[in-house]
């Protein structure tokens, strides 16, 4: 069985790539938003032209990337969605709630001290992970029905 992954959350840590490195050999495919936070920002003006207001600056960006996210989400078997320490991901918590909408199975990865922040997420979770070496664990273990790597 191949799950179809989709990492949705936070671009400043490296918890992709951790996920990515621990998956290594089982049968997952990977997709996510761009993470390159400067194209992601700008990408409505750059394709669709400057915008003086800062609101539609950032409301024609966003489009665009919804229908890369709406796609992933959509496509995905799992979704992970990663809130991290230093930011609000307002979008990660859209990205949750939407593939929870598509009764998407869905991992939340974040530090306990979004707990009480993140609750209703939470119970839309079927699992809330700390690190990112537990999603892989989780992962491993629904393909192989294994605990150990």
């Amino acid at each position: 069985m191949t799950l179809n992954v989709y990492l949705s959350g936070e671009i400043h840590t490296d918890w992709r790539e951790r996920i990515l490195e621990g998956a290594k050999g089982l049968d997952l495919r990977f997709n996510s938003p761009v993470t390159d936070h400067g194209a992601s920002d700008d990408c409505g003006v750059a394709i669709l032209g400057a915008e003086e207001d800062k609101f539609w600056h950032d409301h024609k960006g966003a489009k665009i990337n919804a229908i890369r996210t709406r796609k992933g989400i959509e496509d995905a078997d799992v979704v992970v969605v990663r809130f991290g320490e230093k930011y609000k991901q307002w979008n990660a918590a859209f990205d949750a709630g939407y593939a929870s909408a598509l009764g998407k199975s869905l991992i939340v990865l974040q530090p306990p001290e979004h707990d009480h922040a993140l609750k209703e997420v939470n119970a839309a979770a079927l699992a809330v992970a700390r690190e990112p070496e537990q999603v892989v664990a989780i992962l491993r273990y629904v393909l192989e029905g294994t605990l150990e790597g």
